[in-house]
């Protein structure tokens, strides 16, 4: 597979980076953001609640392992994803 020259490099994996790409697939599954394999933008609650579902999950599961950032961070997320996911479901 050779790497297409145009593609920028990838961030390095940190946690950080990893919540924020969660946060990403779920703004795509909320249709806040085109989906970047067809550049339009869909709803699919139920992917957009797994996704949501998954955060909370790593949120439990490090309770008490994250730095304030990273916790501040993951919090926030998990808030404004699901204020999104309730306006699309009332």
């Amino acid at each position: 597979m050779g790497k297409d020259k145009t593609e920028a490099p990838l961030p390095p994996v940190t946690f950080s980076t990893f919540i924020l790409s969660l946060n990403t697939a779920a703004l795509i599954h909320l249709g806040e953001l085109p989906n970047p394999e067809t550049n339009e933008k869909s709803v699919n609650l139920e992917l957009a609640r797994h996704t949501i579902d998954t955060l909370d999950m790593l949120r439990e599961k490090t309770r008490g392992n994250l730095t304030p950032d990273e916790e501040r961070l993951l919090e926030s997320i998990l808030y404004e994803l699901r204020i999104r996911y309730v306006k699309l479901t009332s």
